[in-house]
């Protein structure tokens, strides 16, 4: 991987306030946050990179993108139920698709 780490924490930063994480009363800089998970999947990648076909790793990096959808859009799903509001599916879902963004 050719980009520093510091720069893809840099270059979440502007990801990230297209759609602002809200982090409220969390214990810890965001900023922090973001380097210390940034740094953990440059070491994954660099693992995996190592020991996996080309078509494997994308492979992977879909299931696991997956993942952290299904489990962002549920959490956010519960979220406005316990605050008695409607949950549409597709309007949860609005962020993570590339309509629109063409």
């Amino acid at each position: 991987m050719e980009v520093s780490t510091e720069t893809l924490v840099d270059m979440l930063r502007e990801v990230e306030a297209e759609d602002p994480i809200d982090y409220a009363e969390l214990p810890f800089a965001e900023q922090e946050f973001r380097r210390l998970v940034m740094n953990s999947l440059v070491e994954r990648h660099h693992v995996i990179e190592a020991g996996m076909s080309v078509s494997d790793v994308h492979a992977m990096y879909l299931l696991s993108t997956a993942k952290l959808v299904l489990e962002n859009t549920v959490l956010h799903a519960r979220l406005l139920l316990l605050q008695g509001q409607q949950v549409d599916v597709q309007s949860l879902l609005a962020p993570f698709t590339m309509k629109g963004k063409r």
